[in-house]
């Protein structure tokens, strides 16, 4: 049990540490507090809102682990290396396909909120 308790406070502490410093978690994670209530309106049923509200978590997840290996390869090598650039470019692009997949799933639901599928 002390060791749940301890991955818990762990991940806290990157949750806020990645509050404070880092723009694009902060607006991430003002879509999932605002997402989340919306969802409980919008999805039509209870795995429509478990897909909107999990959407909206996968794409936090992916931009924390985006973040993690940005700081980990600034620490690693702090001087511009093009290899280094490949795997930040890549980390992102984990980020941005979380992002597309959310925006997907959302716009599923609207539609079929609307009547329009």
């Amino acid at each position: 049990m002390n060791a749940l308790r301890l991955a818990f406070l762990n991940s806290w502490r990157g949750l806020r540490y990645g509050a404070r410093t880092e723009r694009a978690v902060r607006q991430e994670l003002v879509l999932l507090l605002l997402g989340v209530p919306l969802a409980m309106i919008i999805g039509s049923g209870l795995w429509v809102r478990v897909a909107l509200a999990g959407s909206l978590l996968l794409m936090l997840s992916a931009e924390f682990l985006n973040t993690a290996i940005e700081k980990l390869c600034d620490h690693l090598h702090p001087a511009r290396h093009p290899a280094v650039g490949t795997v930040k470019d890549m980390a992102s692009a984990g980020a941005f396909l979380a992002q597309a997949l959310a925006a997907l799933v959302w716009l599923a639901a609207l539609i079929e909120r609307l009547g329009w599928g």
